[in-house]
């Protein structure tokens, strides 16, 4: 193999690397935005069942 098909290959692993991490870090996100939403609206629930009684 030649130095520079070496470098490609390289190159080609560490951004397909990147991106892996990217899509992981933006699912985790995602998770995150879903559990918050669930948390405000099981606060509302809870401060509106409080009011009502």
């Amino acid at each position: 193999m030649t130095s520079s098909l070496t470098t490609k290959i390289a190159a080609v692993l560490c951004v397909m690397l990147a991106l892996s991490s990217c899509g992981n870090t933006i699912r985790g996100m995602g998770k995150d935005a879903a559990n918050t939403v669930d948390a405000t609206q099981n606060a509302g629930n809870r401060v509106g069942n409080a009011a009502a009684k």
